[in-house]
């Protein structure tokens, strides 16, 4: 009676350790598609501007806000003012960016951030790959950037 008992006890805790399992993997399934886009990420291609240019400007965007209702309130950096918008980023890769604003700081060299602020609202499309983000508009323009968080 004892063995039925232990080997009863020892079945259903199996049961509860698997299912405890199945719950896990599809959070972190869920978490690392998720994580794919909610990442600061740094500009490395846009326009005629070079790599080195986007760097020492410290260029980038920050998608790591929570996404309410499917848009995510992000914000941009390209030197002088701290830039805000709203995405709304769907899953067969269109993307619309709207509510594009900054501080009203007066900096020298305010180009890259005036040229991006105007090509960033026509962005259309986005993709991920790996630790790539690609932003197009329709007329193929695009903004490359890759993750700040890869090495």
């Amino acid at each position: 009676m004892k063995t039925i008992f232990v080997s009863v006890l020892c079945l259903l805790f199996s049961g509860m350790l698997l299912n405890c399992n199945a719950v896990n993997s599809n959070t972190s399934q869920n978490t690392d598609k998720n994580s794919q886009i909610y990442r600061e990420w740094m500009l490395t291609s846009f326009g005629s501007y070079s790599k080195s240019d986007l760097i020492m400007k410290n260029a980038k965007i920050d998608l790591t806000e929570k996404a309410e209702d499917g848009k995510i309130k992000g914000t941009a950096f390209m030197g002088c003012n701290s830039m805000f918008f709203t995405s709304e980023l769907k899953n067969d890769g269109k993307v619309k960016i709207s509510d594009v604003g900054s501080t009203l700081k007066a900096c020298q060299d305010m180009k890259l951030e005036m040229d991006f602020s105007t090509a960033f609202r026509n962005m259309t499309t986005y993709s991920v790959k790996g630790h790539f983000l690609t932003l197009s508009d329709d007329s193929g323009n695009k903004m490359e950037f890759i993750a700040a968080d890869w090495d």
